[in-house]
């Protein structure tokens, strides 16, 4: 399978010439792409909620009023969840929600979510995009060069530019991402992907391995 290659202009520049077997047709795959997005989000989960029960609500266990005879609703205790500042029934507590995924899975998952966006014409091939001045001006005007529209851009690099990323930063629909941390999630969240040639060499090098 070949994909045009453009330039910075929007111009041709070429093609990549991509592996028969780089796309998964059909439905393999699709539970795993599933499972590497949940797995992503749950070991971004910080896990540090907290709130306490009546039993560790600080102050007296001793019982707000005699039982009866006062013409008030019965209360046994001042952390009664019922009350204001009292404990929380069945509240969180702190706890890991981190996942783990062996490496092939996580593999096929990023490799079956980028062959179907692949598939679906959402993946942009740049020659390389090299700017002059750190400006938002001059990357703004590449990006609309290369007809991927304002709507969350990911741009691949090989490796980080220091022009590029300052040029980048006040774009807020752009994401820049280097080429060995590309996940899963990031493929699946951007409206257009924007590949550095060399990036995606590098991608398809490390989907590769056995």
């Amino acid at each position: 399978m070949k994909i045009p290659v453009l330039n910075s202009e929007g111009g041709a520049a070429g093609e990549f010439e991509l592996r028969d077997d780089f796309i998964i047709k059909g439905s393999r795959g699709q539970q795993t792409v599933r499972d590497a997005v949940v797995a992503i989000q749950s070991n971004r989960r910080s896990g540090t909620a907290c709130t306490k029960t009546l039993g560790e609500v600080a102050g007296s266990g001793k019982k707000p009023w005699k039982q009866k005879g006062t013409g008030r609703a019965r209360a046994g205790s001042f952390a009664s969840p019922l009350w204001r500042g009292g404990g929380v029934v069945f509240g969180p507590k702190p706890r890991d929600w981190s996942l783990g995924m062996p490496k092939k899975v996580r593999r096929l998952a990023l490799q079956k979510a980028l062959g179907d966006r692949l598939a679906t014409g959402d993946v942009v091939i740049v020659d390389t995009i090299t700017l002059k001045t750190p400006k938002t001006k001059e990357f703004v005007s590449v990006v609309k060069n290369l007809k991927v529209g304002d709507r969350s851009v990911l741009l691949v690099v090989d490796k980080p530019e220091k022009n590029l990323m300052l040029a980048s930063g006040n774009v807020a629909y752009v994401t820049v991402v280097d080429a060995s941390n590309l996940n899963v999630y990031d493929v699946t969240l951007a409206h257009k992907l924007v590949f550095m040639k060399a990036a995606f060499q590098k991608v398809e090098q490390r989907l590769a391995k056995d």
